[in-house]
């Protein structure tokens, strides 16, 4: 939970009920308050996983209990133990961003992910605001800065997602901007020159040396989040582009390995294409109104556990769409949920007559994939510029059929107070983007 406005306040995390048997269900029931309220918190994760079972660095002793927390804004690093109490978590460690600078020379921290060495983060870019962005490590047990982790980066300059084939021993990197490119907003003018992310890169992830650039094309703008397939022998994943400057459609490419264990050349192929929609300018922010349209943007997308389902947050139009991917080369759409939205702000159903701003953005899918958590923040900066009347945090789970559909849970709605927006959401015992596996 990021607090976007000086009241006072500092950012936090929050515990929410998510027992339908609970009479708390639905509702917020734990709240840890951070010291500043700068942070910019994002993409927090566990510090234990199941890739720490991978045979080249067993820690089958390391227990999940830690949530490791990066403010995008502040460098900062919290760590947060939630044993003792997971309603109270105890926040019992902040790395300043100062040591953050110094010791990997990097800034601006976004992901975090457990791997089998230690906590992998990824940074935006250099403290002076340039880059090239990358990632670095941490210790798993003692949270000290272990450093960069690339050896040879090759011609990766601007970072944001990463994920792994632990079973190819590869991982893949996606493209945002650094952060002079970012924390003041989408800037048209790079936008329109193309100057925004469009490359996946391929390293070994043995030898930390990059091995590849897969270039999707200058049109297709910010290529983010990353999710592989869990089953370790299947060299595939899928990436969202959250616009195209063709047609200010957005997409979803797939990534693939056509040789024998992942030892052949890495290719990707768009699979999924959503289109803008037409909108009165009056309708739209400024950023907007000269295109007549809402685009999509697609900030998140999630793959079950299983790799049947992939959901898709198109935070622009409000729409979380469910895709069969069975057969990962040709999706088939088996569900649309709409909520908020730029222009629709359609409704949750416990309030059909209120519209609700905001849109569909991180999403979060349980291990059993019957589940799924949605939150409407993206990132301050862009909010404003995307919902100028300010965005009114909430966050809202949806119940999904395994073999295809959705539907808003009628009682469970979040609503934040005191300014504050809701971003990452993690399930305390483990959820479909914590954990990637080296068995099958």
């Amino acid at each position: 939970m990021l607090n976007p406005t000086p009241n006072g306040h500092g950012d936090a995390i929050g515990v929410v009920d998510t027992d339908p048997a609970s009479k708390s269900y639905g509702r917020l029931i734990g709240q840890t308050e951070f010291p500043q309220g700068d942070n910019e918190l994002h993409h927090f994760g566990w510090n234990a996983c199941s890739s720490h079972l991978c045979p080249y660095a067993p820690h089958a002793h390391t227990e999940r209990r830690y949530l490791v927390v990066p403010g995008t804004h502040s460098s900062r690093i919290h760590v947060l133990d939630t044993r003792p109490n997971p309603r109270q978590p105890e926040l019992i460690k902040v790395i300043e961003g100062s040591e953050v600078h110094a010791k990997t020379g990097y800034a601006a921290p976004h992901t975090v992910h457990c791997g089998p060495d230690g906590i992998y983060m990824n940074a935006l870019g250099t403290p002076d605001g340039g880059g090239p962005g990358g990632i670095f490590m941490l210790d798993h047990q003692t949270f000290e800065l272990k450093g960069r982790w690339e050896k040879a980066r090759g011609p990766q300059h601007l970072s944001y997602d990463f994920f792994w084939h632990l079973g190819q021993d590869t991982m893949i990197t996606s493209e945002w901007g650094t952060p002079s490119m970012v924390s003041q907003g989408l800037n048209p003018e790079l936008l329109l020159a193309g100057k925004y992310g469009h490359q996946l890169h391929v390293w070994d992830l043995r030898t930390r040396e990059h091995k590849q650039a897969i270039d999707l094309g200058a049109e297709q703008q910010m290529v983010l989040e990353l999710r592989p397939a869990h089953n370790p022998t299947k060299p595939y994943g899928f990436v969202g582009v959250v616009i195209s400057l063709a047609d200010l459609s957005a997409s979803v490419w797939l990534w693939y390995n056509e040789g024998r264990h992942g030892h052949g050349a890495w290719k990707a192929q768009k699979v999924i294409t959503i289109p803008a929609e037409p909108a009165d300018p009056a309708d739209l922010p400024p950023i907007l109104q000269g295109f007549k349209a809402v685009p999509p943007l697609i900030t998140d997308i999630n793959l079950s556990v299983d790799d049947r389902m992939l959901y898709v947050s198109n935070w622009g139009t409000g729409e979380l769409r469910q895709y069969d991917v069975s057969d990962p080369f040709h999706p088939r759409l088996t569900a649309v949920q709409r909520i908020g939205g730029i222009v629709r702000r359609a409704p949750h159903p416990s309030a059909p007559a209120r519209p609700l701003n905001g849109g569909p953005q991180m999403v979060e899918v349980s291990r059993d994939g019957k589940r799924v958590y949605l939150t409407n923040a993206l990132y301050s900066p862009w909010d404003a510029q995307f919902y100028p009347d300010g965005i009114k945090g909430w966050m809202t789970k949806l119940d999904a059929d395994p073999a295809g559909g959705l539907a808003l849970d009628p009682r469970f709605l979040v609503e934040l107070e005191q300014g504050m927006r809701p971003h990452q959401v993690r399930l305390e015992g483990g959820d479909a983007s914590s954990d990637s596996f080296c068995y099958s």
